[in-house]
């Protein structure tokens, strides 16, 4: 444990000296007028959404003659609370944030990645053993938040249709929800394949996937209707652009889009309205 809050305070000071170099003056063509903040759902740390995010936000910017303001939240509810009232021009996040933000303030969903499609994972230790989901009745189970799509929404709909009651702890990121079930602060915890896929190998080989959700078109960039169609149309040429060389496809990589699309919210978020996981939804300051 005392290792996991030394990794937090490491990780933490680390993300403070970033954003604060992010911060210094937009990303992107800095001698447009215009500056759009661009929010990313905190799945992640934040030092993680600044290394990675960065670079590619001047790249693109640079590319499409647009220049951002990134913005992390420290937690998904604060991220949740800025989405709902209409505050980000730019927003990175998950499927079900794509549907209520359509719903409440009409974002609309501009591109999302083509290659790799989300599920939703249970993992366990991999020394653990659990074998069903049965077993983790009345058990420490570990969420980064109420509302993480996959990671949390689709999991407790899955374990509640099942009658499997379970003792929900939220513990704010991906990483952290990982390092929960590794230092054996929860018996399981939900995530996603692509973040586990993006932990060191020491993390993954402690962990073993016990149970994933079907798969859904992963987390797009979307826009606030105040963006003008312009503009999307250049973020997005310039994105695809990316794809065209090793550099700008390191970039994709680093923020798992590798082969981005143009998406519809129509054609691809809309479905998940008949999941019906309002239910399970916990929304504050609303």
């Amino acid at each position: 444990m005392r290792a996991f809050r030394r990794h937090l305070v490491g990780l933490f000071a680390c993300a403070l000296l970033i954003s604060s170099a992010a911060q210094a003056a937009c990303l992107g063509d800095q001698s447009t007028t215009k500056v759009y903040t661009f929010d990313v759902v905190p799945q992640v740390t934040a030092a993680k959404i600044y290394t990675t995010w960065s670079p590619l936000l001047q790249r693109v910017g640079q590319e499409a003659g647009l220049c951002f303001e990134l913005r992390v939240s420290p937690t998904i509810p604060e991220f949740e609370q800025k989405l709902l009232k209409g505050e980000p021009e730019f927003v990175f996040l998950n499927p079900y944030h794509a549907v209520l933000a359509h719903q409440k303030k009409k974002y609309q969903p501009l591109l999302a990645d083509s290659e790799d499609l989300l599920t939703g994972i249970l993992v366990v230790r991999a020394d653990s053993p659990i074998k069903s989901l049965n077993e983790l009745k009345g058990k420490n189970v570990s969420f980064p938040a109420p509302n993480a799509f996959a990671a949390s929404l689709l999991i407790r709909a899955e374990l509640a249709k099942k009658k499997i009651d379970i003792n929900p702890v939220f513990v704010k990121t991906h990483s952290n929800v990982y390092r929960s079930v590794i230092g054996k602060d929860a018996l399981a915890g939900g995530g996603v394949n692509n973040t586990l896929d993006n932990e060191a190998p020491e993390v993954r080989q402690q962990l073993r996937v016990l149970f994933e959700t079907p798969a859904y078109t992963p987390h797009p960039v979307a826009t606030h209707p105040s963006v003008p169609a312009a503009v999307r149309e250049r973020f997005l040429k310039a994105m695809l652009k990316l794809t065209q060389d090793d550099d700008g496809r390191k970039l994709l990589d680093g923020i798992n889009l590798h082969k981005p699309q143009a998406v519809t919210y129509a054609k691809h978020y809309k479905p998940l309205e008949s999941l019906q996981l309002d239910k399970f939804l916990v929304l504050s300051g609303q």
